[in-house]
């Protein structure tokens, strides 16, 4: 998959909902009693708001090939379990961080690493972060829960972070000084959009929030482990690598 926007949608469709349909339709033919499928909190957007995070009862929007193929493939899951003996679960985490983290969180990674100069130190904005360890631990809980069984959850650190904020905390993680220029958001995103790199102003300034307390309702499920630990472990091995 590329990420200039050059991937079709028939490349999107086939890989992530075509592909996932029929495993879970082999699956339920063989008996298994539950498919636990990871989706995107993409699915609800592109941006929630400040302090308005996404809930799993919101109405979806996806907005790009991808998040729309994983829509599509949780329809699907959900119609092959109402058909079968065999239960769906969706999980639709944010950006997911941990050992061996890729693209733009290891971009960022490298920047504080190499002591660059961001512009990025006023930016007031609140996303929603994984860590894989607790992805893992929720995906334990929803493989026998009771309650998991054909519901949708969303997942995160449940400690959302400024851009600003995890700038800060990412050095600290990596023993590193934070460098970044206090420039006015306005100020960033405009010159972002004259510059062509409108996407990434958003990924930077806007806020993506996600509500797990239906995980906790239904689950008994909070994140074990603490974003600052977390991010601990992702430089340690950011450093080895």
């Amino acid at each position: 998959m590329n990420d200039n926007g050059l991937t079709s949608g028939d490349t999107y469709y086939k890989a992530n909902t075509l592909a996932t349909l029929n495993l879970a339709q082999a699956a339920a033919g063989s008996g298994v009693k539950r498919f636990i499928f990871l989706s995107t909190a993409k699915v609800n957007g592109e941006a929630s708001g400040l302090g308005n995070p996404f809930r799993e009862e919101d109405a979806v929007n996806p907005q790009d090939f991808y998040s729309f193929s994983k829509y599509q493939a949780e329809e699907g899951l959900l119609t092959i379990a109402s058909r079968t003996n065999m239960e769906a679960v969706i999980v639709r985490p944010p950006l997911v961080y941990g050992p061996g983290v890729k693209a733009n969180f290891a971009a960022m990674l490298n920047a504080l690493q190499s002591n660059r100069l961001l512009p990025l130190g006023l930016i007031n904005n609140k996303r929603s972060l994984l860590y894989l360890g607790n992805l893992t631990d929720l995906i334990v809980h929803c493989i026998n829960h009771p309650q998991a069984a054909n519901q949708v959850f969303f997942a995160s650190d449940g400690c959302d972070v400024s851009t600003t904020e995890l700038l800060i905390s990412c050095a600290a993680a990596l023993s590193v000084k934070t460098r970044v220029l206090p420039v006015p958001t306005a100020v960033l995103v405009t010159g972002a959009k004259l510059l062509g790199k409108g996407e990434v102003a958003q990924r930077l300034c806007g806020s993506f929030q996600v509500d797990i307390n239906k995980s906790w309702r239904y689950l008994g499920w909070k994140p074990p482990v603490a974003m600052v630990d977390g991010l601990k472990v992702t430089a340690e091995s950011f450093q080895k690598d």
